[in-house]
């Protein structure tokens, strides 16, 4: 090696590194496009014209931050916003962002009241949580807004079809009364990123039969809604009122068997990015990382990549992870740490401060976050929402 080869990994100084974004972190952030958000927004609706939309923020809006981007959803036309957790939809509340809003995963002496006050819609699965809501709708002195959701098949949240008339018509006496209105009546799909799955068309049916009693019973409600990501995307006969796009917001394909985010017209939101911490050569048959399962075959040329599994890197793809380093694609070399990861780059060279491209929307040859989760064997959903609170995030597009 010459010796301007081993100059040059010597880093760059930080104003050539950074250029005009000084605020930029250096180690490792995500970059969201608020941009695309609104863009996916706007796609999903016009693959639902006749119903509204939803847009769900659980888990900080699948790791993109909960709060930007549900202002942004709603700048694109998003009517409705939804969380797993009370907490998280009386957080959008405390940041004074007004709709409605529907939370889903509710215990027994969670904040009943605190979500009557904020005026949420509350989902109820059975008897308990109704009674429940009618005690937080009295002490609060205000009625409840309540959504009865349906258990037609997938066997987690929602009330079985033989406790549907009790349940139904203990909320309509409640209505009655005055502590609570029904708003929505909903269910939610297993298998709807698997189309053709027989168990589509029996949930199908099963929503509309429950819908149908409960109308009889004198519910009207505001809207009713099976639809998810995938169901928005395939499914047109499943909007009904109401479709809740969640991981399609943020420009992921719900499901390779679905397409590609760009085939499906979406463009994903998230670039993760590192700068280059260390480079140095190695000789060969040096280990790299814990256990040395990985050995260099020759003198070669590794970077260190100052992220790893505390901030959401999936310990799974070590060995398989890809990067973007140098303009070339890398795999992780050895497994990943909790705060770092190396990848081998043989012969080229770069130098401390260089960016490298762990996923974003592929539109430059980077990895994106599907392939992140084919080399972790998990689904492109946890890529994006483990990618934790230590990695800061910069938004673009307003």
């Amino acid at each position: 090696m010459s010796t301007y080869e081993r100059r040059s990994h010597r880093p760059r100084p930080r104003s050539e590194r950074l250029g005009a974004m000084n605020e930029t972190p250096t180690r490792v952030y995500a970059e969201i496009d608020l941009d695309a958000v609104r863009a996916n927004v706007r796609a999903l609706r016009a693959r639902a014209p006749r119903a509204q939309l939803m847009a769900v923020v659980k888990a900080d809006a699948y790791g993109h931050g909960a709060i930007r981007c549900a202002r942004a959803a709603q700048d694109a036309g998003a009517t409705w916003l939804g969380t797993a957790t009370p907490e998280e939809a009386l957080a959008l509340r405390a940041a004074g962002i007004g709709g409605p809003i529907l939370c889903w995963l509710w215990t027994p002496g969670g904040p009943w009241q605190a979500a009557v006050e904020a005026d949420l819609d509350i989902s109820v699965s059975g008897i308990w949580a109704l009674d429940e809501v009618r005690k937080a709708a009295l002490a609060a002195g205000r009625t409840a807004r309540v959504q009865l959701k349906a258990d037609t098949g997938l066997g987690r949240g929602g009330c079985q079809p033989a406790d549907w008339t009790e349940l139904v018509g203990a909320a309509v006496a409640a209505q009655a009364e005055g502590t609570v209105k029904i708003t929505g009546v909903w269910s939610h799909f297993a298998c709807a990123d698997e189309p053709g799955h027989p168990s589509i068309a029996l949930q199908l049916a099963a929503f509309r039969d429950m819908l149908a009693h409960a109308e009889q019973e004198g519910v009207e409600p505001e809207v009713r809604h099976i639809a998810n990501s995938p169901a928005t995307l395939t499914l047109p006969e499943s909007h009904f009122d109401l479709v809740r796009c969640g991981l399609a917001v943020y420009g992921v394909s719900p499901a390779p068997e679905l397409g590609t985010a760009r085939e499906l017209g979406l463009r994903p939101a998230m670039t993760l990015k590192a700068s280059v911490a260390l480079v140095k050569t190695v000789p060969a048959g040096h280990g790299v990382s814990y256990g040395h399962h990985y050995v260099t075959e020759a003198e070669t040329n590794l970077a260190l990549i100052p992220a790893g599994y505390a901030d959401g890197i999936p310990r799974h793809a070590s060995g398989t992870g890809p990067v973007s380093v140098g303009g070339k694609i890398r795999r992780v070399a050895g497994r990943v740490a909790m705060d770092q990861f190396v990848v081998d780059l043989g012969d080229d060279l770069v130098r401390a401060g260089d960016e490298a491209v762990l996923f974003g929307p592929g539109e430059h040859g980077e990895p994106t976050a599907e392939d992140w989760a084919q080399a972790a064997h998990t689904i492109a959903y946890e890529i994006v929402t483990r990618i934790g609170g230590r990695v800061p995030r910069v938004y673009l597009g307003g």
